[in-house]
């Protein structure tokens, strides 16, 4: 037997359907059991018309808030299923994983991907230096058609969603199956997001859930510098308080995990962490989530109301990311709540009252928003009770090395690479290169920049992290270097496509640039420590 999906009035938790009917059906599987506590997930194991069908009849007694798919099922439900469909989509570094797995049994590459071609797939067939044949598919019969054309072109490995490396292994081919383990928590992340938005749950139930909850504690702000000492010294003694606190700092600083470690400390820590972005919803529905609704407040509202994000945060954290970006006249109606400490749905008179603790946060001056008349004093004064500046990656260099190991060792991980021995000091042979970069994006865009440099690692297992290896992984540092580094990386390392030099006074001299410490300056050369021990002795 099925099982039955709780109806809205015994439990408040979300309830989703993973639909699929590829491998994809298992990994779906696999990851539900991750948020068996935030929701009721079923995986469905049908596709297209036939999924169309049964979830349209099990809907007419049943409770769905949303679905998970992927590939051209998810397009096809999406259009045909009155319940929001999240399509679970592959990243690019799924791409490029994929790729580098299907490198390891063909040189002859496919990739078939549903109705829109990847363009960014160029750089990476430049990197690798081998082709990659892209095609499209809009249905079965289509992607069947492209893996018999890609087969007669010689083409041994294809690169794709579930049913096309389903169907490139009955074709006799090797099927990469495209998604990643990440991919599909993002898409179960996004469906409890659209869940607690969605307008098919009802107000009361979503006011007593707690499904959003801070995952991440204070060990999560990495960094023995002094500065990111007083962080984190900062956020425990913010923790023993109630008061409202204003988190500043730029882009990738680490705002939202600072936010949660706040929350994780302090007395709260039991109830919901709810978070919202200012900024990345429209004005009309920014009001309608954050305050609730009444019933018939405005055409296409639900019956019964919805209780709002503030409500829902009861006796927990309410998080307002880029609270910079706040229309004025919300704004109002906030200061009101932080005054009153109660609520009013949009067209309703009646308050609820709330006991919530407000962190907010801004990349943006909130004084020159005031000065300019964008953002209201009084609302700033409420909000920054307690204020927490969160310093950027370039003013605490003492922690890049140990950050890039540290991310790199979780990216390697994340793709099942056991990392070099040496990592440590093949990371410190490109610290004048990394310490040379401003780090616009912070912390977040050096992590990025790691998943970019275990995946070159991946396609050459027994290569070192080098210089040459990073400026090959990190372009961005060709624009970024000042004239004496980028004379030094041009006429001191190695090029890309030229052996190292390995006379005795080229070894002579890294050696002592590197303080005599013969890991770094093998991996500096880019060769292994026992041919580095053989030239010196030669």
């Amino acid at each position: 037997m099925r099982p039955t999906s709780p109806r809205s009035d015994q439990f408040d938790k979300p309830v989703i359907w993973t639909v699929s009917i590829s491998r994809l059906f298992d990994l779906f599987r696999d990851i539900m059991l991750e948020y068996a506590d935030d929701a009721h997930i079923e995986p469905i194991h049908l596709g297209f018309e036939d999924a169309v069908k049964v979830l349209r009849e099990r809907m007419q007694t049943e409770r769905c808030d949303a679905i998970i798919a992927a590939g051209s099922n998810a397009a096809y439900l999406k259009s045909r299923l009155p319940v929001p469909v999240i399509i679970a989509k592959a990243s690019g570094f799924d791409v490029m994983q994929a790729l580098a797995r299907a490198r390891k049994i063909s040189a002859a590459i496919g990739i078939i991907t549903y109705q829109q071609t990847m363009p960014e797939l160029a750089e990476f067939k430049t990197t690798f230096g081998f082709d990659i044949a892209q095609r499209t598919y809009s249905t079965e019969e289509d992607a069947r058609a492209q893996i018999n054309e890609l087969k007669a072109d010689g083409i041994k490995a294809i690169v794709g969603a579930g049913l096309v490396s389903d169907l490139a292994e009955e074709a006799g081919l090797a099927g990469i199956f495209l998604y990643s383990s990440n991919s599909i928590r993002q898409a179960f992340n996004d469906a409890l997001e659209i869940a607690k938005f969605s307008r098919l749950e009802a107000g009361p139930s979503l006011a007593n859930r707690d499904t959003l909850r801070a995952r991440h504690g204070v060990e999560a702000l990495r960094g023995e510098s002094e500065l990111m000492q007083q962080v984190r010294q900062n956020i425990t003694l913010f923790a023993r308080s109630n008061a409202s606190v204003l988190i500043q700092g730029a882009t990738g600083s680490g705002k939202e995990l600072a936010a949660q470690a706040t929350h994780q400390a302090s007395s709260r820590a039991r109830a919901p962490f709810v978070a919202v972005n200012c900024g990345a919803i429209a004005e009309s529905l920014l009001e309608a989530e954050l305050f609730g609704y009444q019933d018939s407040a405005f055409t296409g509202a639900r019956r019964g109301g919805h209780a709002g994000l503030i409500e829902t945060a009861q006796r927990g954290t309410l998080f307002l990311d880029e609270i910079g970006e706040m229309p004025l006249t919300l704004q109002t109606r906030l200061l009101r709540v932080l005054e009153e400490r109660q609520v009013v749905r949009v067209g309703a008179t009646r308050p609820i009252p709330v006991d919530i603790r407000i962190i907010s946060a801004t990349h943006c001056d909130l004084l020159e928003k005031m000065e300019l008349g964008q953002f209201r004093r009084d609302l700033y004064y409420r909000l920054a009770v307690l204020q927490l500046r969160l310093p950027t990656l370039s003013a605490r260099l003492e922690d890049l090395l140990n950050l890039t190991e540290w991310c790199l060792k979780n990216a390697l991980a994340n793709l099942g690479v056991k990392p070099h021995a040496n990592l440590s000091a093949e990371v410190i042979a490109c610290r004048s290169l990394l310490e040379s970069y401003d780090w616009p994006g912070n912390v977040r865009e050096l992590r990025n920049v790691c998943e970019r440099l275990a995946l070159f690692l991946l396609a050459e297992p027994l290569q070192a992290l080098t210089p040459r290896l990073l400026m090959l992984a990190m372009p961005e540092l060709n624009t970024k270097l000042p004239p004496q580094l980028s004379h030094h990386s041009n006429h001191q390392q190695p090029e890309a496509d030229a052996e190292p030099d390995l006379s005795r006074q080229n070894l002579t001299n890294i050696l002592h640039s590197f303080k005599g410490n013969r890991a770094a300056a093998a991996a500096h050369l880019g060769i292994s420590r026992t041919t580095l021990w053989r030239k010196m002795k030669e």
